[in-house]
Order: structure tokens, then C-alpha cells, then sequence
């Protein structure tokens, strides 16, 4: 009784803020960034796959870092997880195939958000002792002065990525493990605390180094998979990409409020998978060592494409080109059915290790959200350790509660941390802009490396206390 009020209460405050005000205020700033930057996402994505392979070194005093792939690996398990898999299946089941369409949209212009976003996490990061340390509520301290707008920040981020998220993700581990193996959800639960904690309690450089053997792994496995499944039914992909267009934009849909489901399914789902705008992926970016602010933005704004653009629709070919999905099946079983459709039994077995390892890399890259914003309230050591054992607690929890209990509250508290970081990166968007507009300016020149120092631009120079 207790579960389904609950449930109940957080469906309508879901309602109100997805219906009527998050769906505005992302597609709102995300058409904005893309005309301030002249289309940031388009126009650059020769540089990001430049910059992407450049690793950085020891700095002069002989310092760690973490390297621009890194970094990139660890937003990238945070976003690969199982949006890509059981959240592609959820949105086509609730919102129709018109939803992936929706998931495009929002990947291709949200990508300017997360691109003004990383940027301005590099411009305010600050030294840790083991790297820079930084995100969405450092540059409301330092570039908007209100430190408790950051505390605020912080507190939806801790929960959002270390509780709702990790819940989740480890909801969806145990459904897909139970379908292919039939395994007890207490156990696995179990089995992947343990692992969880083993690795979080090392910290950001070997939350790094495991993200960066794991994510590369498994993000080219279930892509080579996908293709050969799109191959295998080249004849039909025609049909699902019309299917795709007609459900987002049909007189039939339209009439019927489906357009309505489709939207709002593809954008929830498109930013619970892609990140774009939520102020997430900044924590990790601002850790790594580059000599430009705006290498980060780039390769951030890489890591939505990739998500989206990739994986995405590889689990949403895979699911459609099965026909109407089966409404009686859920998340990540409904990816399991479709695949065990298309290459026999073993395609179960498939989706579960596959979601082990996207869920599992995400859960480590999530609670690193968490310990940076952590440190942001407080350096008292014992603060991050009891958060790391509650980590370790919600794990579990998410093993064996309800899946759209798991989600609804992921929702909501993922919503609200994004009406925060939006108001913040809106407001300071002009500096993303001046460091945006420096770079090419330099890349013109003909400076293969750019190089930011404060002194390039005056407006920044006591805001950038790294450069």
C-alpha cells in the first residue's frame, strides 16, 4: 500500500515537470547553445575525434592526471549503461517507435548543452589531490557567486547518480540475469556490491583506469553485434526508419496524443541515457588535464553522439526490426526477447553480459559524480565514506525493488538537477562562448594545439584559477 502511493505521488510530480517544464527548458537551451556556438556539434566534429586521442602527461611538477580518453571513458560508462538498453526498450514500449526519433533530436541539439557545460567545468576546475576536481557546482560557487545554489546542486546530483541511478542500474542487471540464467536477484545484488565497493573505494584513478579497459570493450562488442543484425535485415531497415518517422509525426499519432507519449518518452529517455544539459558528465571532464577548456566541451559533446546516435539506435534497430514490440515484456527483457529473435538463445545470454558490463561501468561512473560533489559540501573524510557505503546500500535496494518504482524516481530527481544546471549554464554561457571563440581563433592561425592561458581573455582571468 505503502509502494503504491508512493509510486502514485511521484507519477504526478513526474507529469508536471516533464510535460509542461523540462521538455521546454531543454529544447529551449539546446536550440539556444547551438545557434550561439553556430552549431558547435556539427561544424567541429572533425576536431573531436582529433582531440579525443590526445593523452596528456605529468604536468611540470611531476602531477597525475587523468588523460582526455579517461575522462572520456568514465562519462561515457555514466552514459552507456542501461538507458541504451532497457531505456530504448521502455520509451518504444510506452511512447511507440516515434520515441527514437525524439531520442535524435534531443542527442543533436542537446550536444551544444553538453558541450557549454564541459567547457565550463575545465574553466572553474580546481586541484584535488589526485586530480582536478570540478563540475556544475564549482562554477555556480565561483562563476555565479552563489554557493548555495552548488550546495543544492551537489545534494541532487549525490542523490540522483549514487542513489536513483545505481538503483536502477542494478534493477536492470538482476532482470537480465534472471531471464538468461534465471539467477536470484538477492545474490547478484550481493555479488555486485561487493564488486562496487571494491572499486570505489580506490577512487577516481582506478574508477578511470577500470572504465577506460571496460567502456572501449563493450561499446564496440554490442556495436559490431548491432550491425550485423542491421545487415542481416538490410532489406527492412527502409521500413523501421519510415515506422521511426511516421510515429513521431503521423496524422493517426497525432489525433490519438501518441506524438504527445513520443516526445516526452524519447526526451526522458534520450537524457537519461545521453546526459546532454543535466550537469553530470562536467564532474568528470573538469578532472581531466588538457591545455584548452574547450578540448573537453568537444569531446564531451563526442560522448552524446556516441550514446545516442550509436548505441542507441543499434538497441532500437534491434528491437524494431523484430515488429511490434511485445507489450507484456519490459526493459531489458524486451531487448533480450528481440535479440533471442534474431540470433537464437544466445542473444540473451548476450544482452546479459552486455548489460553487466554498460550497467556495472555506469554504476562506478555515476557514484564518481557523487564523491566530486561530495567534496564540494564537505572535506571531512568520513562524509565519503559513509556516502560510499550508501552507494554500496542502494545497490543492492535497486536488486530487488520494483522497475518503475527504480525509474519514476530516477525521473524526478533527475529532473530537478537539471533545471539547476540549465539556469546555471545559461547565465554564464557567454564565457563557454568567449573560450569557444578563442580556440578557433587560434585554430585559424594555424596553432595546431591550441593553448589557453587567463591572460587571452580579460573577462576570465580571475575565474580561471588552473589556466
Amino acid at each position: 500500500m505503502l509502494m503504491e502511493t508512493l509510486s502514485r505521488w511521484i507519477g504526478g510530480v513526474n507529469d508536471v515537470l516533464w510535460t509542461y517544464v523540462l521538455v521546454a527548458a531543454l529544447l529551449g537551451c539546446a536550440v539556444w547553445f547551438t545557434l550561439r556556438t553556430r552549431g558547435v556539434q556539427f561544424r567541429l566534429l572533425g576536431e573531436m575525434m582529433r582531440v579525443l586521442g590526445e593523452s596528456a602527461g605529468s604536468g611540470p611538477e611531476g602531477e597525475r592526471h587523468v588523460s582526455s580518453f579517461q575522462a572520456f571513458a568514465v562519462s561515457l560508462a555514466s552514459r552507456v549503461g542501461t538507458g541504451n538498453l532497457a531505456g530504448v526498450a521502455t520509451a518504444i514500449v510506452v511512447g511507440g517507435p516515434g520515441a527514437v526519433f525524439w531520442m535524435w533530436v534531443i542527442a543533436l541539439v542537446g550536444a551544444a548543452s553538453a558541450f557549454v557545460e564541459s567547457t565550463l567545468a575545465q574553466l572553474y576546475k580546481r586541484r584535488g589531490r589526485d586530480s582536478f576536481i570540478g563540475g556544475p557546482a564549482y562554477y555556480m560557487e565561483r562563476g555565479l557567486g552563489r554557493r548555495w545554489m552548488g550546495v543544492l546542486f551537489a545534494v541532487l546530483i549525490s542523490v540522483t547518480f549514487g542513489f536513483a541511478f545505481n538503483s536502477v542500474q542494478s534493477n536492470t542487471i538482476c532482470a537480465a540475469w534472471e531471464g538468461a540464467f534465471g539467477a536470484d536477484h538477492v545474490w547478484v545484488g550481493v555479488v555486485l556490491t561487493a564488486l562496487t565497493l571494491l572499486i570505489i573505494f580506490g577512487g577516481i584513478r582506478r574508477i578511470a583506469r577500470v572504465s577506460g579497459v571496460i567502456v572501449p570493450i563493450m561499446a564496440l562488442g554490442y556495436i559490431v553485434l548491432a550491425l550485423g543484425v542491421v545487415l542481416f535485415n538490410l532489406g527492412r531497415l527502409p521500413e523501421v526508419l519510415e515506422l521511426i518517422v511516421a510515429d513521431a509525426f503521423g496524422w493517426e499519432q497525432t489525433l490519438g496524443g501518441a506524438v504527445g507519449a513520443a516526445l516526452m518518452q524519447g526526451i526522458k529517455r534520450g537524457l537519461f541515457s545521453n546526459e546532454a544539459g543535466m550537469g553530470s558528465a562536467p564532474n568528470v571532464a573538469a578532472t581531466a588535464h588538457v591545455s584548452h577548456p574547450v578540448k573537453q566541451g568537444l569531446i564531451q559533446t563526442l560522448g552524446v553522439f556516441t550514446d545516442t546516435l550509436v548505441i542507441c539506435t543499434c538497441t532500437a534497430f534491434i528491437i524494431l526490426f523484430g515488429g511490434v514490440p511485445d507489450a507484456s515484456l519490459n526493459g531489458i527483457q524486451l531487448t533480450q526477447a528481440a535479440l533471442e529473435s534474431e540470433i537464437g538463445p544466445a542473444g540473451g545470454v548476450f544482452v546479459a553480459v552486455a548489460i553487466f558490463l554498460f550497467a556495472f561501468s555506469s554504476i562506478i561512473g555515476n557514484y564518481y559524480y557523487g564523491e566530486a560533489n561530495i567534496r564540494f559540501i564537505t572535506p571531512r573524510p568520513w562524509a565519503l565514506t559513509l556516502y560510499r557505503l550508501l552507494v554500496g546500500a542502494m545497490v543492492l535496494f535497486g536488486s530487488v525493488a520494483t522497475l518503475d518504482l527504480a525509474w519514476s524516481l530516477a525521473d524526478v530527481t533527475m529532473a530537478l538537477m537539471t533545471l539547476c544546471n540549465l539556469a546555471a549554464i545559461v547565465l554564464l554561457g557567454r564565457q563557454a562562448f568567449l573560450l569557444l571563440a578563442d580556440y578557433t581563433a587560434q585554430k585559424r592561425q594555424g596553432i595546431k594545439n591550441p593553448v589557453f592561458t587567463k591572460d587571452r581573455i580579460p573577462e576570465l582571468k580571475d575565474k580561471a584559477e588552473c589556466w
